[in-house]
């Protein structure tokens, strides 16, 4: 019987339209199709075989358990996972991958024999709508078809199937030399079939692609290996038809575990996005940023005063949060969550964000379009009406509106961005208004959101509560890194926020000063603020300090070099959605400055 993994047990497969997570024992526990926010085929990720799985390895131990691969690796620079077994009758291969989208979405898994001759077993358990429908299963000539409503799911073996406790099943023996296909097929269920795939030369087109697009990679620093990979990853969490870009492939893997800190991240957030675009911007790939300045101009599309924080990845702006009641949840983690609520919410950041990504694309040469500087300038036409009033801030807070001072901060970087770009004469605006504006706002910050007799700025204006989000004050150009100020948050977040293991929380969670996000339970150390901190430090001079909290920040990845989105330091494990783009791109940011600054490891 197989059980979901450890986060970190898992690897990434996609076509950058939707992506699956393979279990060290070769399980496909989580697939979405056709979309990164369709329902899932296979769920038991969050929950149990039950959900839907398809088992690809040795055949079972004589107690029934799937082992693990002794190795695995992708491909070089590639999406492309191998995963190797070394069993009592020889060594075996399975290679698993999506081609990118060319028609009908296809996960492809070849069995490669490397020496001896191993007996294989394929076990394939597909449960629509995330784990609740059981398909009508049936032979149509050579290939095996999975039904059920709008979805078909079409089977192509390289050896005989036959059917078992509602699973489909294949009992094989590989040898040395030999390779055995798989694939599986996803197509609506009113048209036609999906043709037979071509795994080899599916293969060969996805290694290509792959190359071709690390090629255009401009990074070529002491920590390649870790850029490179986290650049892949974006790239497989960016949806092709539309430049959208996903938070994470998943839903309501756990902040903590066992609690019921779970939310679906199969949405593109501004920031995640912005920031996202930033990073693939400073390491030569244009081509997504021109995608996705797109993708926001049609989701705003006429109506800027309304922007939400949050979208589908076609752009879509109804995103209502339900609540799996069927699925246990990621090792009894509920709710199971699909949709999200914090669509609705108010987080002024993201006006900063946005408009710093527009700055960058600007700045670095991606062609000007007009309707893109038109919504700039609308964007902060309604900042300036709206900078003053409290919201729920960059953490999704779900307790009261507040005056977070991050906020604040990126909202002096929409005026400020859209100031420079007036002053380049590209657009005409307001220029003396939004300078008056832009020291109102920055004074009221360093007035309000700064506590003297600390020497830090606070989470919000009149409170005692320190938040990591404070730590992009220098870098965003809000104050010089050199300033008292800055230090002084600087260290206080080290102080008050940092972990046994010298990383860094969000904001408190437990204690006096918790209850600022309306949640029960606490979470673990976010990883894209620990990044952020190895910025600082080396920012402010203490650059040796920040290379060893940058290594040992990697240190954290799995033998992959994927992220999620916190670690728990008591449990020693990554928890949260997986992968995370919020924790590759300040990965990439924090690697850039670090060799930038010479400070580096030999």
């Amino acid at each position: 019987m197989h059980v979901a993994g450890r986060i970190e047990d898992y690897a990434l497969i996609g076509d950058m339209q939707t992506a699956g997570l393979v279990c060290r024992d070769g399980t496909l526990d989580w697939l979405c199709l056709p979309r990164f926010d369709s329902p899932a085929a296979f769920a038991a990720l969050l929950g149990t075989e039950e959900h839907g799985f398809w088992r690809l390895g040795p055949a079972y131990s004589p107690q029934g358990e799937p082992a693990p691969a002794d190795r695995r690796r992708y491909q070089g620079d590639s999406l492309v996972l191998e995963s190797e077994w070394d069993t009592p009758r020889g060594t075996v291969r399975v290679i698993d991958f999506m081609p990118p989208r060319d028609g009908a979405p296809k996960v492809i898994r070849i069995v490669e024999g490397v020496s001896g001759r191993v007996p294989m077993r394929s076990a394939l358990r597909l449960r629509f709508s995330y784990g609740w429908v059981v398909p009508w299963v049936h032979k149509v000539d050579s290939r095996t078809a999975a039904v059920a409503g709008p979805d078909s799911v079409w089977l192509d073996a390289g050896a005989e199937t036959y059917g078992k406790d509602l699973t489909t099943y294949s009992d094989f023996t590989v040898s040395a030399g030999e390779r055995v296909a798989f694939a599986i097929s996803w197509q609506a269920s009113h048209h036609e079939p999906p043709p037979v795939p071509d795994a080899e030369a599916a293969l060969e087109a996805t290694e290509e692609f792959w190359r071709e697009w690390v090629e255009q990679c401009t990074y070529h620093g002491p920590y390649r290996d870790a850029v490179v990979r986290s650049l892949i990853t974006l790239k497989a969490l960016t949806y092709t038809p539309t430049g959208g870009i996903v938070a994470a492939p998943t839903t309501s893997l756990p902040e903590d575990i066992g609690g019921s800190r779970n939310w679906d991240y199969r949405f593109t957030w501004l920031r995640d996005a912005a920031i996202t675009l930033s990073s693939l911007l400073r390491t030569g790939y244009r081509e997504e940023a021109r995608a996705w300045r797109e993708w926001l101009l049609r989701a705003v599309a006429g109506d800027p005063e309304n922007l939400q924080i949050m979208y589908g990845i076609a752009g879509e702006r109804e995103l209502g949060e339900n609540e799996l009641s069927w699925l246990p949840g990621y090792e009894n983690s509920t709710p199971v969550r699909i949709g999200n609520g914090a669509a609705g919410q108010v987080q002024l950041d993201v006006y900063g964000e946005v408009i710093e990504a527009l700055h960058l694309a600007h700045n670095t040469g991606l062609a000007r379009n007009d309707y893109a500087s038109m919504l700039q300038l609308k964007l902060i036409e309604w900042v300036e009406q709206h900078w003053q009033d409290p919201d729920e801030g960059i953490w999704e807070v779900r307790g009261p509106k507040r005056h977070f001072v991050h906020s604040k901060v990126m909202t002096w970087v929409a005026v400020d961005r859209t100031i420079k770009l007036i002053e380049s004469g590209d657009v005409d605006g307001p220029l003396e208004r939004w300078r008056t504006l832009r020291d109102t706002i920055h004074r009221e910050v360093c007035e309000k959101g700064y506590d003297p007799e600390r020497n830090t700025f606070t989470q919000s204006y009149g409170s005692r509560e320190l938040d990591a989000s404070l730590l992009l004050i220098p870098q965003m150009g809000f104050l010089p890194p050199d300033d008292k100020r800055v230090i002084g948050t600087i260290e206080a977040i080290q102080r008050e926020l940092g972990t046994p293991d010298g990383f860094v929380l969000r904001y408190p969670t437990s204690g006096e000063d918790a209850g600022v996000d309306g949640l029960e339970g606490d979470e673990g150390a976010f990883l894209a603020c620990s990044f952020w901190l190895a910025d600082d430090l080396a920012m402010i001079g203490r650059v040796e300090e920040a290379r060893k909290l940058f290594e040992r920040l990697l240190s954290l990845r799995n033998d992959l070099g994927l992220l999620a989105e916190e670690w728990d330091s008591r449990a020693q494990r990554q928890v949260g959605n997986f992968p995370q783009a919020f924790s590759h791109v300040p990965l990439i940011d924090t690697a850039l400055r670090l060799t930038a600054s010479g400070a580096y490891g030999v």
